[in-house]
């Protein structure tokens, strides 16, 4: 139940942290105290329910089916290993995150904005429903695996809208991001090797 719980974490955690639309979005909401709580909480409740719908949706499927369960263990282990590459690439030429200097805006474009840059983001769908939940699949404990994923989500935002002022100074410096990229390539490597080996 652990190990299942811990790859899911991980996986999550690795996933989310890298450097898009939706984390410079709640970065500038929580450094300007806009909102940002309520930014927070709709990122996390949209991908806890991504990754469930993938994790017990494709759970069904890919048990069902030796074949599909085996093109997804390798395009897992496939997508784990090229995301670890992209992160070492990273690593190597690093970048920051910094926050967007906008107008103030209503509650209610806030959500709209806050919706836009997490649902309407063809790759959120590729990591949350396709590989989180292919992998959450294969897993002894699919329910542990998905909640350990949702609590990754939750620890990376709940970070970036309570502590965006203490995070923002490092969060902008390159060897930041070059740490944390050498990190989550670390992490997808090990997690590939583990779903390789069929450790999980």
């Amino acid at each position: 139940m652990w190990q299942s719980y811990i790859n899911g974490l991980l996986v999550a955690i690795g996933l989310i942290m890298a450097i898009g639309a939706q984390n410079a979005f709640v970065l500038s909401q929580s450094l300007r105290r806009e909102y940002h709580l309520a930014v927070a909480l709709v990122c996390m409740v949209c991908d806890a329910v991504l990754v469930a719908a993938g994790v017990f949706g494709l759970a069904s499927i890919l048990m069902q089916s030796p074949l599909l369960l085996a093109i997804a263990r390798w395009g897992g282990i496939a997508f784990l290993l090229w995301y670890a590459s992209q992160a070492l690439c990273r690593a190597w030429r690093p970048v920051t995150l910094k926050a967007n200097d906008t107008q103030a805006r209503s509650f209610h474009s806030v959500m709209l904005a806050t919706l836009a840059v997490t649902l309407l983001n063809p790759h959120v769908y590729l990591d949350t429903v396709v590989l989180i939940g292919s992998l959450g699949a294969q897993q002894p404990v699919p329910s542990a695996y998905a909640l350990g994923a949702a609590s990754g989500s939750a620890l990376w935002f709940s970070a970036l809208s309570l502590g965006a002022s203490w995070l923002a100074p490092w969060l902008s410096r390159p060897l930041t991001w070059r740490l944390i990229d050498i990190g989550v390539a670390i992490m997808m490597a090990t997690i590939a090797f583990q779903l390789l080996v069929g450790g999980f």
